[in-house]
């Protein structure tokens, strides 16, 4: 699996081995092993172990380790999982849709990560606590929030538009990485409770530089808090490709912590299920911290802001479609568990049904009250907010007609 078209991956040349042409032969013998060096360990970040239980064929892998955790499913489960993908999918293009017409200021698109957020969110338990970042909507879609309330922030009229407690399921983080620190403080506070429930961390490869993260994974490990790490690696933050990141796989960092670390074929809604399932049981029985690196890719812009064309070639999106996660289960039902046309069909209606309520939801929203942004920055009230406010209230009459104009 290549994170950048074959030519963008050949081996720069070093100043020492550029210099090597002309210089001595020792200064080109060091620029070959600093080339070397980075060959390989690029090489071997490449190849890491993969869990993974369906193929993008639609096939069925066994697994010793991992297939105990999904054997049981049936195939009005799968279908669900299956259900579950195609309607986020649904409402992530109605949400893109509405930002191009101007109904919301911003949207993160979670196009082909589809398998790891609905795989890991459905192998939560009702008493787990969710810590997103900004583009779970797969995730919160599992954890019965409904959907037309994730727009609300992106479209400015409130600060969040649910409320975290009543589905375990946290507000949306834009501070990047920061979730990873409340949610390992939340494990440990459940612990303390005595409570045997779980917690999971939503965050990409990008975060996973941040110094949030690392603190979290040792607090995590020192605390044997009961908290899993989800790592959703769709190989770019932003434009910052993986490879001028890290130097290993992200879930090898885990071992320097002191707890598991596994990669996931994050195209893969049973894998993904499967290997969460297995992290959080694992939590719940008072073993520690796990992390998992979901593969997968962000087939579409790092947000509606973002020119993807500058940063990443059109051949590494062809050979992600080739893996889409909706079409592997696709195949599966169809040729193991003869799910039939009727069943695609109704789904077709409801994904459309849903697009219409999201529409109408967005468009009906009530703006907020233009001063509430002044309400609660002091207890006591201050003079230079209200300064601030008498000035926003003359800039906002200056809009109002005037009289025989």
């Amino acid at each position: 699996m290549t994170v950048e078209s074959t030519a963008a991956r050949q081996p720069r040349r070093s100043a020492g081995s550029k210099a090597g042409t002309t210089g001595t032969k020792a200064a080109g013998s060091t620029g070959t092993k600093r080339a070397t060096a980075r060959t390989t360990a690029r090489t071997a970040a490449a190849e890491p172990e993969l869990v993974q239980l369906l193929t993008p064929e639609g096939e069925r892998v066994k697994n010793a380790e991992y297939d105990r955790y999904v054997d049981g499913i049936t195939p009005e489960e799968l279908r669900g999982l299956y259900r579950d993908m195609v309607l986020t999918r649904r409402f992530d293009a109605e949400a893109t849709a509405l930002q191009r017409q101007g109904e919301l200021g911003l949207w993160a698109s979670l196009l082909g990560q589809e398998a790891a957020q609905i795989g890991s969110g459905r192998a939560t338990r009702e008493d787990d606590y969710v810590f997103p970042t900004y583009r779970e909507h797969g995730v919160a879609w599992c954890r019965g929030v409904d959907p037309t309330n994730l727009l609300g922030m992106f479209r400015g009229v409130n600060n969040g538009g649910w409320d975290p407690n009543e589905n375990n399921f946290h507000l949306y983080t834009i501070v990047i990485g920061s979730q990873a620190l409340h949610a390992t403080g939340y494990a440990m506070g459940i612990t303390k409770d005595g409570a045997d429930s779980a917690v999971i961390a939503y965050f990409g490869d990008g975060a996973s530089s941040q110094g949030d993260v690392s603190e979290a994974f040792n607090f995590a490990a020192v605390y044997n808090a009961p908290v899993v790490f989800f790592c959703q690696n769709n190989q770019w933050a932003i434009s910052e490709s993986n490879e001028k990141q890290t130097r290993v796989p992200l879930y090898q960092r885990a071992q320097g912590f002191g707890f598991p670390g596994v990669r996931v074929d994050g195209n893969d809604v049973l894998a993904s299920l499967a290997v969460t399932r297995w992290a959080l049981e694992r939590a719940r029985r008072g073993e520690g911290p796990a992390l998992i690196e979901a593969w997968t890719y962000r087939m579409g812009a790092h947000t509606t802001s973002d020119d993807p064309t500058r940063y990443r070639h059109d051949d590494e999106r062809v050979a992600w479609e080739a893996k889409d996660p909706i079409l592997r289960l696709r195949r599966y039902l169809e040729s193991v568990h003869h799910t039939d046309e009727g069943f695609f069909a109704e789904l077709e209606t409801e994904s459309e049904a849903l697009g219409r309520r999201v529409r109408e939801a967005v468009r009906a929203m009530q703006d907020p009250d233009h001063f509430a942004i002044f309400e609660n920055v002091y207890a006591d009230g201050h003079a230079l907010v209200d300064e601030e406010r008498a000035q926003f209230a003359a800039y906002q009459a200056s809009f109002a007609d005037v009289e025989g104009v």
